[in-house]
Parts: structure tokens; C-alpha cells; sequence
């Protein structure tokens, strides 16, 4: 038996807005062709401002010198960026696992409802950067704190947008599932979960991107490896090259991150790609 989800995903706030119609009824020619132009002319624009106005580099590097500077550290960026990544990866994850199925304990049963939210919104009110300090004392400079402050960050939005998913489903379709025989399981796999996953993949985008934030916070705080211990470096020597550099590397794990997020979407959820 299987059951056509009936709602869509939610607009994020946090997300920059799709596409709308006229612009997806663009050449891809063209839809590639401008954001690469734009990107190109800014690049240009910044290496003539630095020419015009002789800026010096330890305060704003040209492009040309960042690119030099990306280059030469390109093996410490990349063990860096392993490290890094690592850390996004994993507290991202365990973030997805624990979160999405207590929101469907919630979803399911009030007295957990009752009982869990109101504490779990409480948590979430307590800024996450004065936590870093005290994941440091309590664990050490390894890998495990930087770990579970990504997950922090990355718990409340999955949670929120699953929870909402599990809620959105009209119960009319599962008095129907019921009346037709269907087990607890079934109509979770067929019925409340595709329903809820346009909302829980909204969620893990926004988690995704807070997931690099929180890894970097985390090594500010305390590491001796990663990009944002890098980072910290470079701008202690007043390599101000190296810094663009590290957060081109930062963009870069970021959009791989957030792509892999995407096309997980289109495989799991290929009725989406009709809207």
C-alpha cells in the first residue's frame, strides 16, 4: 500500500529562496552562464580596488595573492579541512539521528510532548558559544567537544521541522490507513514519514550550515588542529592571505556539505522534483 504524501515542505528562513518560475524557464546555458559572470566581475572589481587605491595586503589581499596563498598551503588546508570536516560530519549526524526520531516520539505521544519540549526549548535559548568554553574543561582539546557543540547547533532545527512534518500530515489519512488494515509500521513508512520528509530535509539544510559554524566556534575556543585553528594562526602572524584562504576552504566544505544534503533530497524524495 503506499500513500502520496500530501504536503510540502515549509519556506526556511534561513535559506536563500528558490528559483521562481520565468527563472527556471531560463536556458541552463544562461542560468550557469550569469552567476559565474557576476562572480567573475566581483573578483575583478576586488583586484582593482586593491590596484586603484594600493591597499596594502596584510589588511585586504588581492585575489591574485589569496589564489597564490590558497595554493601554497593547499596540503595544510586539506589535512585541515579533513579534520574539520570530520568534525561538521559527525555532530551533524548525530544530531539527524537523535533528533528526528524524538520528534516523532513527540508528534505521537503527548505526555512526551508535555514532558520534553518545553525543556528542550529552554536548552535551546542558552547561547551555544558560552557552552564551547565549558565542553573544552569537561573534555579536552580532542575532537569530542568541538563534536558536540556541532551537534547542539544542529539538534533544534532538525528537530523543529520533523516535528512539524509529523504534525502537518492531515488525520484523515491515517483513520483511512487504519480502516484499511494497515500496521503501526506501515503507516509510518508509507504515510507519516514521506509526508514529514520535505520538512526534515528543510531542517538538515539549515543544520548543515550551522554544523561548519559550530565546528569553527569550537576551534576558536580550543584545538590544535582544523581550519579554524588555521585560521587563528594566520590571523595571530597577520597573514591576512592565509585567512581569505582558509575561508575559501570554508566555503568550499560548505557547498559540498550542502549539495550532498540536496541530492540526498532528490533521491529520497523524487516526488519533489515535480513542484
Amino acid at each position: 500500500m503506499t500513500t502520496t504524501p500530501t504536503s510540502a515542505a515549509p519556506d526556511t528562513a534561513e535559506l536563500p529562496p528558490k528559483p521562481s518560475r520565468e527563472a527556471k524557464r531560463l536556458s541552463p546555458a544562461v542560468r550557469y552562464t550569469l552567476p559565474t559572470a557576476a562572480f567573475v566581475v566581483s573578483i575583478a572589481l576586488w583586484q582593482l580596488i586593491v590596484v586603484a587605491f594600493n591597499i596594502p595586503p596584510y589588511i585586504l589581499p588581492a585575489p591574485t595573492i589569496v589564489f597564490e596563498s590558497f595554493i601554497e598551503e593547499l596540503p595544510t588546508l586539506w589535512d585541515a579541512s579533513l579534520v574539520t570536516g570530520s568534525e561538521v560530519l559527525l555532530g551533524f549526524l548525530l544530531a539527524a539521528v537523535i533528533s528526528i526520531p524524538l520528534a516523532y516520539l513527540i508528534a505521537s505521544v503527548p505526555i512526551v510532548e508535555i514532558t520534553l519540549y518545553p525543556l528542550i526549548v529552554v536548552l535551546q535559548t542558552i547561547p551555544k558559544i558560552a557552552v564551547a568554553p565549558l565542553f573544552i574543561v569537561w573534555f579536552g582539546f580532542g575532537m569530542l567537544p568541538k563534536v558536540l557543540l556541532t551537534f547542539l547547533l544542529c539538534f533544534f532545527p532538525i528537530l523543529v521541522d520533523a516535528l512539524t512534518g509529523f504534525k502537518a500530515l492531515d488525520p484523515r489519512l491515517l483513520y483511512i490507513t487504519k480502516s484499511m488494515g494497515a500496521t503501526r509500521m506501515q503507516t509510518f513508512s508509507y504515510v507519516r514519514m514521506p509526508a514529514a520528509l520535505p520538512f526534515i530535509f528543510s531542517g538538515l539544510k539549515v543544520a548543515i550550515v550551522l554544523a561548519v559554524t559550530g565546528a569553527i566556534v569550537a576551534e576558536f575556543v580550543g584545538s590544535s588542529a582544523g581550519l579554524g585553528y588555521v585560521l587563528l594562526r594566520a590571523s595571530a602572524n597577520l597573514d591576512t592571505a592565509l585567512m581569505f584562504a582558509v575561508l575559501i576552504a570554508l566555503s568550499i566544505m560548505g557547498l559540498v556539505f550542502a549539495y550532498a544534503v540536496e541530492f540526498a533530497e532528490r533521491l529520497v524524495t523524487p516526488w519533489q522534483r515535480k513542484h
